[in-house]
């Protein structure tokens, strides 16, 4: 039996939101987490709560227009630049508001968020079938991948602050059912980080999923289950490499 690690790591991840399986990734995410028996994790369905991050190493959320309030916006951004590790997951960086038209708009009302995320949600085309292309390939999150293919919801988002990009994807065309509709050409940022004072987020835009009972009100029961990025041994990979990346202790270089 291998050695245990000497000491305990806490972590805290936000599992909530709209229109997505939520279930699927919380237990997904807390099962990559319990291969590393010294982290404990807790897990809270919104922003609540903040003062636990006073206690652990990292935090992960994986949420759509779930936004949180100016003052915990603050509370978060002073754990990050304090040194907290930050992994955000999918739609983190989302607000959704429909139009009388039916249409997707999102609103540039919380510049506080987006300033600190480094990116803001605008639209995705259709889920198709895009290919994910390294441009850090001496990253330790990406050391030994080689450019993929990924069936999942390609996330277009506008650029908010200063981000390293290290996968991105390049798109052209419509973004079907949203205000922001059509686009030009241009490169789009799928795994980047983003360093606020002492701390960093890893920001990951892959991991759409959505079962058939996630659209209440809308669609009582949706047809085909949406794995996207869930079906991916690469994409497990990106995870397992970004908890690593985040139960470390950059003080010493040890867990």
């Amino acid at each position: 039996m291998g050695e245990q690690p000497a000491t305990r790591i806490d972590a805290h991840f936000i599992a909530a939101g709209k229109y997505h399986d939520i279930d699927y990734p919380r237990l997904e995410v807390l099962k990559l987490l319990a291969e590393h028996p010294h982290i404990r994790t807790t897990v809270a369905a919104d922003y609540s709560g903040l003062e636990r991050l006073d206690q652990c190493r990292f935090l992960i959320t994986y949420t759509c227009d779930l936004m949180p309030t100016p003052e915990q916006t603050k509370q978060l951004r002073a754990w990050v630049e304090g040194g907290g590790k930050w992994l955000a997951l999918h739609g983190t960086n989302s607000i959704l508001v429909f139009t009388e038209e039916g249409l997707v708009d999102t609103p540039e009302d919380r510049p506080d968020v987006f300033d600190m995320l480094g990116t803001q949600f605008k639209a995705h085309p259709p889920i198709g079938q895009f290919e994910v292309e390294v441009v850090n390939k001496d990253h330790e999150l990406t050391r030994g991948i080689d450019n993929f293919e990924v069936v999942d919801e390609l996330y277009l988002s506008k650029t908010t602050a200063e981000i390293d990009t290290l996968m991105q994807t390049t798109f052209e065309g419509e973004a079907t059912g949203f205000v922001e509709d059509k686009w030009d050409k241009t490169a789009v940022p799928i795994l980047y980080t983003r360093d606020l004072g002492r701390g960093r987020i890893v920001y990951n835009t892959l991991g759409h999923c959505r079962g058939h009972y996630d659209l209440p009100g809308m669609q009582d029961f949706y047809p085909h289950k949406e794995m996207c990025a869930w079906n991916y041994d690469v994409y497990y990979d990106m995870l397992r490499r970004s908890i690593d990346w985040a139960k470390r202790d950059e003080a010493t270089g040890g867990d």
